[in-house]
């Protein structure tokens, strides 16, 4: 057994260095998809594919993909197979994130002649060929170019037959091939720091130094699933889908240190792009149960072992070749809450309501004024759902957390326009405590003529649900000004002069909404986020505003609490009070 100091002092070195690798990453990037949004993984491996530690951020689906997916590359390339400089690369969904546009990056770590670590990073390409990123394809060949594992460097020498493959199939060719080149660069900036802790240490291997990081982290995570109760524990949830709603059911199984995530009892598979490999399902099942019970413990191959995820072949979750995935995350993002719905049986108080899940991602393209096209993608993010103890987080990405892009940088690199971007009210579900607000969104276009955006949302129809007690949150919404029907999961055709609305969805309200604080009620309606109509209807609070009627100014002293009228209001039977059901989002 090593020192267990000096395996925190290298633990500690090695997750800086995996930091260092995102960070060369995010400096170098060609697109704002990995630039901006950040939406990508970075992590090192040992020799036998084991991960040992991820960098500091990174969305779920390619950091627990790829901690799984690193196994198919040595699979392909042992390490016989290998030699230093070498780079590996595929965006197979089935063997990796679950998309064509995730492209994986894998670099072998040489000394001594022998192949001791990997460093891997996975990122979302600008664009892959094919139809534009959407839930429209039927097979898995019309979603672009797929890259079996392949050598993207062989010793050093760039795989230029690849490199013209993928420049000639992709739209945008210097953000796509440059991205390339960038988690290329930033796996050997991640080997270079690698070898010289193996140097300064002495070390031969750094297997046995995994062993014990790795282990520690199993530990940890088996000890907090052996506090909970045995049993099996259910839970239902509903995405739009495509052509029909997909229900995403949810069955978790507590034995002694060993949890059980199965899928059984979900939608088959859909004949549209919304469709998730095993793997992917994976991603998302095994860091609910990591952030539901260990949310401190070091993300590795320990934190993996204990948890187990099985999904019917053939079902959405575990989709079968050719399905369609290009929209996959749509549904995966929702699958943590789910899982939470299941636990919070067991486990009250110490789980958040449902939120927005699902990232919005918009693919806008058109041509600018000087005649030159252009291809941008955005991500919007809604409300979390509100916390036992907090009202939940407004307008942030859970689980996912990939950034949005500022309005100067799409304004800069692009003739798209944000037009409006406020927070939308009444948005948050009611409760004890209030779930996040969504926002709302107006884009438009200086291009010229025809232009296309392909919306992929989701919680248009099946909006966020309550905790103990509390309220749905908004669904959300999508519409254009010409008053055209916008069809979520397409690619849509604009004329010039039109815009584009999104009504991003609220989280999820926390316990009964007559038990929140009638001065945190009044708070909400001065900061814009409760409508006057709402607080009453809602939350039984009479707020009277004492401004000029027809101008409504956001300044504490003009409001006030009518607490005759408020003691009435929730003195009422509870019959009048709303549900779920009868309340709507006013914009």
């Amino acid at each position: 057994m090593m020192d267990p100091v000096l395996v925190e002092v290298l633990g500690n070195r090695i997750a800086s260095i995996v930091n260092e690798q995102q960070a060369a990453l995010i400096r170098i990037a060609f697109s704002t998809v990995v630039r901006e949004s950040e939406d990508l993984a970075c992590g090192v491996f040992d020799s036998r594919g084991w991960m040992i530690a991820q960098s500091l951020s990174g969305t779920p689906g390619h950091i627990n993909a790829m901690a799984t997916g690193v196994r198919h590359f040595l699979e392909a390339y042992p390490p016989a197979a290998l030699e230093p400089e070498d780079v590996l690369v595929t965006n197979d969904p089935w063997q990796t994130s679950g998309q064509i546009n995730d492209l994986t990056v894998v670099t072998p770590v040489f000394a001594g002649g022998q192949a001791i670590a990997y460093f891997a990073n996975t990122c979302h390409a600008a664009d892959i060929g094919g139809r534009i990123l959407s839930a429209e394809a039927r097979e898995v060949y019309e979603e672009g170019l797929r890259i079996p594992i392949m050598k993207l460097f062989r010793a050093g020498a760039v795989n230029e037959d690849l490199v013209s493959i993928v420049r000639a199939n992709v739209r945008t060719p210097a953000e796509t091939i440059g991205d390339l080149y960038a988690q290329a660069s930033c796996n050997e900036v991640g080997a270079r720091q690698l070898l010289e802790l193996v140097r300064e240490f002495g070390l031969e291997s750094v297997d046995p130094l995994a062993d014990e990081i790795i282990s520690r982290a199993e530990r940890a995570m088996r000890a907090a699933i052996a506090v909970l109760p045995d049993g099996t524990y259910r839970h239902e949830g509903w995405s739009d889908g495509f052509e029909e709603p997909i229900l995403l059911a949810v069955a978790v199984t507590i034995s002694g240190d060993e949890l059980t995530i199965d899928f059984d009892g979900s939608s088959p598979q859909s004949s549209r792009g919304v469709n998730l490999v095993l793997n992917y399902t994976h991603a998302y099942a095994s860091f609910a149960a990591k952030a539901a019970l260990a949310p401190d413990v070091p993300h590795n191959e320990g934190s993996f072992r204990p948890v187990h995820v099985t999904a019917p072949s053939g079902s959405v979750l575990n989709c079968l070749e050719p399905a369609p995935v290009g929209s996959r995350h749509l549904i995966g993002h929702l699958l943590p809450g789910v899982i939470f719905g299941a636990l919070a049986q067991v486990m009250p108080g110490r789980l958040i309501a449902t939120g927005a899940d699902s990232t919005w991602l918009t693919i806008w393209r058109g041509t600018g004024r000087d005649g030159r096209p252009f291809s941008q993608t955005l991500f919007q993010t809604g409300g979390t759902g509100a916390r036992a103890s907090k009202d939940g987080l407004t307008t942030t990405g859970f689980p996912s957390g990939v950034a949005g892009v500022p309005a100067e940088v799409i304004e800069t690199l692009t003739p798209l326009v944000q037009h409006r971007r406020e927070l939308r009210i009444d948005s948050g579900g009611a409760g004890r405590f209030r779930g996040g607000l969504g926002q709302t969104a107006e884009m438009g276009s200086r291009g010229r003529g025809p232009w296309t955006v392909s919306a992929l949302v989701d919680r248009t129809r099946y909006p966020a649900s309550g905790l103990e007690g509390g309220l749905e949150g908004a669904a959300g919404g999508l519409s254009l000004s010409s008053g055209a029907p916008a069809a979520p999961k397409t690619v849509i055709s604009l004329e010039e002069g039109v815009r584009v609305r999104f009504d991003l969805p609220g989280g999820g309200g926390y316990g009964p909404p007559l038990e929140r604080d009638v001065e945190l009620v009044l708070s909400d309606v001065v900061e814009g986020y409760v409508s006057i109509e709402q607080a009453r209807l809602s939350y039984g609070v009479a707020v009277e505003y004492l401004g000029t009627p027809e101008r409504l100014v956001r300044m504490p002293d003009l409001y006030s609490i009518d607490a005759e009228e408020t003691a009435r209001l929730r003195a009422e039977p509870a019959d009048g009070r709303p549900t779920s059901d009868n309340l709507k989002c006013d914009d």
